[in-house]
């Protein structure tokens, strides 16, 4: 129930392991650079990601501490559609798993376990999670149907 967004790639950017793997991977002396494409400045019509050096670790550490305000009227990125969705996403899964749930069987164990590893499939950025979520609501009606179905001998 879990996503990526803006405070946890700070998150994982300032982790002392991720740290650590860079150093050992590119040495010591190596110039990183990160590439973001924030949600602000691409909502102002910026169609290319921007480039920070050094001056990434002070935005991510920043990033980090604001990640308090995730969800709450202060979230500057909660506003963006694919955030909104991704929080709805968390009732839609507990509501889809409580019917899914009511349905539990032995005969339906194998497709309650496919509703549960349903969100496993949600990947990508944008408009691409933002498919994928549309195929995911779809499929999950459908087995909850097919469930219906069992359970009614239809």
């Amino acid at each position: 129930m879990a996503y990526k967004d803006e405070y946890e790639v700070a998150r994982l950017h300032l982790d002392p392991v991720e740290q650590a793997r860079v150093v050992a991977e590119h040495g010591p002396g190596a110039k990183v650079a990160v590439l973001l494409h924030p949600p602000v400045l691409r909502a102002l019509g910026m169609k290319r990601k921007i480039r920070l050096r050094r001056t990434a670790r002070p935005l991510f550490t920043v990033l980090r501490a604001a990640r308090r305000l995730r969800g709450t009227p202060l979230d500057v990125f909660g506003f963006a559609r694919v955030r909104r969705v991704e929080r709805e996403l968390i009732a839609e899964y507990q509501l889809l798993m409580t019917n899914a749930f009511a349905h539990l069987t032995s005969d339906t164990a194998k497709q309650v376990l496919g509703i549960a590893e349903l969100p496993e499939r949600i990947r990508g950025y944008e408009e691409i999670k933002l498919a994928c979520v549309a195929e995911l609501r779809d499929e999950a009606a459908r087995a909850l149907a097919q469930l219906d179905e069992i359970r009614t001998g239809a």
